[in-house]
This record gives structure tokens, sequence and C-alpha cells, in this order.
């Protein structure tokens, strides 16, 4: 069973519009585990809308994370969710961090 993620852009403003800050220009992806169409949920749960399913290979930013439903995947059990777009998140399960806990701040 696969979890949730989506991805947002973060497009440079153009013409006159104030510059983009550092933060949204410094975010990093991070790739889901190969073989895994993973669910992109509204909130930190599989109890939660389903937004859209990632394709295989897709890779992701995350821009903060929340703690939420426990889940097993690929790379481990955790409740630590990703919010990967407003309103847009996966499991940290199916997500290749490199760590077992945080690696953005949490969401407010």
């Amino acid at each position: 069973m696969s979890i949730d993620e989506t991805s947002p852009s973060t497009a440079a403003p153009a013409g006159d519009a104030e510059p983009a800050t550092a933060a949204a220009l410094a975010v990093t992806r991070y790739p889901v585990a190969p073989g895994h169409r993973v669910n992109v949920r509204s909130g930190p749960g599989t109890t939660y809308r389903l937004v859209r399913t990632l394709p295989y290979g897709a890779s992701v930013p995350i821009y903060c994370q929340r703690p939420g439903e426990w889940v097993t995947g690929p790379y481990g059990t955790t409740n630590v969710w990703d919010n990967i777009a407003d309103g847009e998140y996966v499991s940290d399960a199916y997500v290749r961090t490199g760590s077992d806990g945080y690696v953005a701040p949490r969401c407010g």
C-alpha cells in the first residue's frame, strides 16, 4: 500500500514582483521509494482525502513536516508526514530523506 505525497513548483517571480525568498529557492527535493506510486493526502493520515497519486520515479520538495498516523513503508515505520504542497502530504516512510527524524521545520 502506498502513502501520500505531492510536489509543488516554486517559480521565481517575473517583472516587478517581489523576489522569492531564499528559503523557497533552497527547498531540497527527495526521491520517492522506487517502484511505488505514492498517494498524496490532504492531511497527515490515510483517512484524509486522496488528492492525487505520484508517478513512479517522482521526487518531492518537503516544505515542512508534522506528526500524524503511523505508517510502515520502504524506509521504516514513522508518524512523520511531509508537506509537499499547500494541503498535500505524503508519509515520510515512502520518501528517502536519509534520516529517521525531521529534515524540515514542523508545520505550523
